[in-house]
């Protein structure tokens, strides 16, 4: 039996990465990939294909080189927060996304959307991810393509800030973020596969 393969592809919340704390004084990488991996066992091949600091248009850009050559049956897509920081236009964020997903149904490869988390300690930076997000959730319902709303799951309900226990620097995932979008991935996705 072949296994199923499997793109992580998107920016510093694909690569894992955490900022240095008290406890932790050098940067950490903890892939979410690697807490699917553990739920999965040997079945699932997990490709980590993440760039940290990367907008979506430098990740449309390698999106042949680096989805679509290895043939997976599967790309999850993350990326928008650097773009967001660097104000590019919402809707150029959503097109180069949908783009990806567009890119991935073409060559067989099922895409599966991720929301991009909050953030906390920059409340103006909210908004535009609740635009980017809705517009993502509202282009994945009309194609019918998988989304997973990390965003919903990850911040508080009042405030929409990212929650302080899935960051440990108000923009990257802590592990329990990390674990959170891997749990999210499998029960809605891998777990029936």
């Amino acid at each position: 039996m072949n296994k199923i393969k499997v793109v992580a592809f998107g920016d510093s919340l694909t690569v894992g990465y955490q900022s240095p704390t008290i406890e932790n004084p050098f940067f950490l990488e903890t892939p979410y990939v690697d807490f699917i991996a553990e739920k999965t066992g040997k079945k699932i091949e997990f490709i980590l294909k993440g760039i940290s600091g990367e907008l979506t248009e430098e990740m449309l850009r390698r999106f042949d080189r680096d989805v679509i050559s290895y043939k997976p049956n599967y790309v999850i897509i993350l990326g928008g927060s650097n773009d967001i920081g660097w104000g590019i236009a919402l809707e150029v964020i959503a097109d180069n996304l949908f783009t990806m997903y567009d890119l991935a149904m073409k060559a067989g490869i099922i895409p599966i959307a991720v929301t991009v988390p909050s953030i906390s300690g920059n409340d103006p930076l909210i908004r535009p991810r609740v635009v980017v997000n809705n517009l993502i959730i509202n282009h994945c319902i009309s194609k019918n393509i998988t989304y997973i709303d990390l965003f919903k799951a990850s911040s508080q309900p009042n405030t929409l800030r990212l929650e302080g226990l899935y960051s440990n620097d108000g923009l990257h995932l802590s592990t329990a973020g990390y674990k959170l979008l891997a749990d999210l991935l499998y029960k809605d996705v891998f777990e029936k596969i």
